[in-house]
């Protein structure tokens, strides 16, 4: 097998979980603008930096998706600070 195809092998493994809906998806960047007025819910979810991922505080959006915020951000600790950790 050469490197190539064992390469572009890990990468694939590495992104797509092998037991489907057991792992969440990842943050792979963070915003820093206020998106606040797009949260919904109560709760947040944090997340470590572990490559490719990156140390993420993770809200739940209107329309069903997540919102990946930089952690050090005032307004994403002012958010936090009236949420539930899960």
């Amino acid at each position: 097998m050469s490197v190539k195809i064992l390469s572009i092998t890990l990468l694939l493994l590495s992104i797509f979980p092998a037991h489907p809906g057991k792992r969440r998806p990842c943050c792979v960047d963070v915003t820093y603008m206020n998106k606040s007025a797009e949260v919904v819910g109560e709760t947040y979810r944090q997340q470590a930096a572990r490559p490719p991922c990156v140390k993420a505080i993770i809200f739940n959006t209107g329309n069903g998706g997540q919102l990946c915020a930089d952690p050090k951000a005032q307004w994403v600790k002012d958010l936090t600070a009236n949420m539930t950790k899960v």
